[in-house]
């Protein structure tokens, strides 16, 4: 794998977004993605999100961020970049998160996306992946929270560099 990347779409909670910018920076994750109505670090008036900044101690600051309206245009620009693009959602088509390294090319670049909290990553964008992957739950919960998920899939996703 040569990069990856994260795609944050139409999360609401600046503490998820904080803790993505802390769980990508442990991980050498130099890309996050951020679309919709996904807090972004500073706000229109460039005034810093306390919330983002108290969760992601700093990381908020050294690690690229963009924002997009959309989702459409930010996966069709890595797809022709050559990104691989994974959804993290549990689906009827969803394969288990630690199987997709075998599927994709050993230089891949990988893009992440994730999801809304409660309604997870809509059926429309779900079409955009290229493979959807999901996390075993072993106990009686169906789901992780978003940035617990996040952690545990990106540290497997970079668990190759």
């Amino acid at each position: 794998i040569n990069s990856v990347s994260l795609i944050v779409d139409n999360v609401r909670s600046s503490e998820n977004v904080g803790s993505f910018f802390r769980t990508c920076d442990a991980l050498g994750i130099d890309k996050i993605f951020l679309v919709g109505y996904t807090p972004k670090p500073l706000d229109k008036f460039n005034r810093p999100d306390s919330k983002i900044a108290k969760t992601a101690l700093g990381a908020e600051k050294t690690i690229f961020n963009k924002s997009y309206v959309t989702i459409g245009p930010l996966v069709k620009q890595l797809k022709k970049e050559g990104y691989t693009i994974l959804g993290l959602e549990l689906s009827p088509d969803s394969i288990d998160y630690r199987d997709v390294l075998n599927k994709v090319k050993k230089n891949a670049n990988l893009a992440l996306i994730v999801g809304n909290e409660v309604d997870g990553i809509s059926s429309k964008t779900l079409k955009y992946c290229d493979y959807v992957v999901q996390i075993p739950m072993r106990g009686n919960k169906e789901s992780l929270n978003v940035s617990v998920a996040t952690g545990i899939a990106l540290s497997e996703l970079t668990r190759l560099w």
